[in-house]
Formats: structure tokens, sequence, C-alpha cells
């Protein structure tokens, strides 16, 4: 599911090389873009998990993209990671432990959230406003995309959380912003013991207290391990065409 042939691979590099000339948002620079195949009225911004790149996720949304719809896959930069040693490795912020309780680095999720709450706010200056973009992720990808969503200042369509955890999930529900209603997406494999089913059921219980209870779903996957599946990308589809819809 995650391969990439040749001919998709030379596009995605053309179209990264395209977008490289915006030096104003850094992450912009090097991340993974499909553009839509008609005139784009919204747009995926989704985050990969560590250690890995945009390039795959790009070509898996490419499969259920809409044509009105532009994906945007920014690449994290590599850093000392202290969960594997210090080793360094694309992360979007330091991992100190995979438990509830583990100490967070949270100038880095904070740092990392203005990253890519300046993806949003440079798309919004090119026409596509933040009710418009849904905001997602896998394992640390998917817990960014939950901080930077519930602290934005724009509401945005929705989010996708795959696999992952609410970061600085003390903080809330203070530091949400006084978007309420925000549809969000969580979906989490039974068999997952990197990130344990029991984390995603943690995190689904914190985000409801967080935001409107009824539009946040919660879906568990029997014996999915800590990855996606064609049935989960199905769901995902399905997330994206109900809030992001032709206008």
């Amino acid at each position: 599911m995650r391969a990439m042939g040749a001919l998709q691979t030379a596009v995605m590099h053309l179209l990264q090389c395209m977008c490289g000339n915006n030096m104003s948002v850094p992450l912009l620079s090097q991340a993974v873009t499909v553009s839509g195949s008609e005139k784009e009225t919204a747009a995926i911004i989704f985050l990969h998990g560590l250690g890995d790149s945009g390039h795959g996720w790009a070509e898996s949304l490419t499969e259920i993209q809409p044509p009105y719809v532009k994906i945007i896959c920014p690449n994290a930069l590599s850093i000392p990671v202290s969960l594997n040693m210090k080793v360094m490795m694309p992360a979007w912020f330091d991992l100190m432990g995979l438990s509830p309780d583990s100490p967070e680095d949270e100038s880095g999720i904070k740092k990392a959230a203005e990253n890519i709450k300046a993806i949003i706010e440079h798309e919004a200056e090119h026409g596509i406003p933040p009710h418009r973009i849904i905001l997602g992720g896998f394992s640390q990808g998917g817990a960014l995309s939950l901080y930077t969503a519930l602290t934005a200042q724009h509401q945005l369509a929705g989010v996708v959380a795959l696999s992952c955890w609410l970061p600085l999930h003390k903080t809330f529900p203070s530091a949400a912003s006084s978007n309420k209603n925000i549809p969000i997406m969580q979906c989490h494999g039974e068999r997952d013991f990197m990130i344990p089913l029991e984390f995603g059921v943690m995190t689904h219980g914190k985000l409801k207290s967080i935001v409107n209870p009824d539009l946040v779903d919660f879906k568990a996957w029997p014996g999915l391990a800590h990855c996606s599946s064609p049935e989960e990308m199905a769901s995902v589809k399905k997330f994206i065409e109900k809030y992001l819809p032709r206008i």
C-alpha cells in the first residue's frame, strides 16, 4: 500500500520542487504536494509518523483524493530522539517515552504546532480557508494534528487522528481554543503494541471533554497493528467526503 511507482515518484518530486520557492513557510519548501485535477477548493494536510516521510502517505491519499482537494504532506526535520537513544531521525518533536505519564517535549510540540498553523495560514492566504482544510496524521503526526487543531485560532473542517494520542493532555481543556464544533475521526488498531489501543481509548475520552462529544468518532480495527489498512483508508475517504464536500 505504501509502495510508489517510478512515474508517481517523479510527479511527486516535480510538485515538491514547484513549491520549493516558498521560503516564508519552511515546511512547505520540502512538502510533498499533490494538486487536485479540478479547481482546488479544499485541502488535506497530513503528517507522517516518527522516522517516516510524507511520500508514502501522499501516495495513499491520492487513492482517495477528491478532484477538488489538494494534498499536502510535509516532511519533518531530523532531530535526535530520546526514545531511540538520541538517534537522528525525522520527528515532529522529541519523544521521551510512550506512556501517558512520560515527560513531554512541550516546547518542541508547541513549535511544531506553530509550523503547521503557518501552512494553514498560507493556504488561507492563497484561497483555501481553514474551514475547508482537514488536518490529519499517523502516530506522532496524528498526535501533532490533534494538538494543532485544538489550539488553532481558526476552526478546521476536521481532524483525522490515526493510531495516536493527545500531546500535553494534562493542559486540556484549558489549552484549547474556543472552537468546540470540530469533527474528529480517531482510528486505532486493536493489535497496536507500539501505541496501545488503551491510549487511543483514553484520548477519545479526553477529546469528548474538550469538543462537542457528538463530533468525536472512534473506530477500533480488529487485527490491525501500528499501521494503516485499506479498510481504514476507506473510512478516511468517507470522512473527507462528508466534511469537505464539493462546493
